[in-house]
């Protein structure tokens, strides 16, 4: 009895923590930007020619994605004028789950110079890996 218990303790706290980070993690805002524009891509992205392009497509009530949202803001930063780096939000836009054949979220796909689908990744990535990615495709 006393092991049941000990799991029900362990279940309830995992959920509780997992509800609690949702409610305190970062989020795409209405796919604005500082400024109040619109975000890059928010409806309708395609790779701009000549330039490495990295799409995130999630949810920004999904808890893997929106443990992305930090990394992906500071890329955005980070690779201004060398590589777009955009978020898509599905649930928003499921139109754009259809295009790019999105069956799971997050799913992060890289473009190359051409325009090409270079490398796809489903669930959370971290900002190494992402990093790795963007350099094997020529970005420094």
């Amino acid at each position: 009895m006393k092991n049941r218990t000990t799991w029900w303790i362990v279940a309830a706290a995992f959920i509780a923590v997992t509800v609690l980070y949702g409610l305190h993690a970062y989020r795409f805002a209405s796919q604005t930007s500082d400024t109040g524009e619109p975000v890059a891509g928010s409806v309708d992205f395609s790779p701009s020619p000549g330039r490495v392009a990295l799409i995130d497509l999630g949810a920004t009530d999904c808890v893997p994605c929106k443990m992305m949202a930090p990394i992906m803001r500071e890329l955005e930063k980070e690779y201004a004028g060398k590589a777009d780096i955009v978020f898509i939000d599905v649930w928003k836009h499921p139109d754009q789950a259809k295009k790019y054949g999105v069956r799971t979220i997050p799913t992060q796909i890289f473009f190359d110079a051409e325009g090409r689908e270079a490398h796809r990744h489903t669930g959370f990535m971290n900002k190494q890996a992402i990093v790795d990615m963007l350099s094997r495709l020529g970005v420094s």
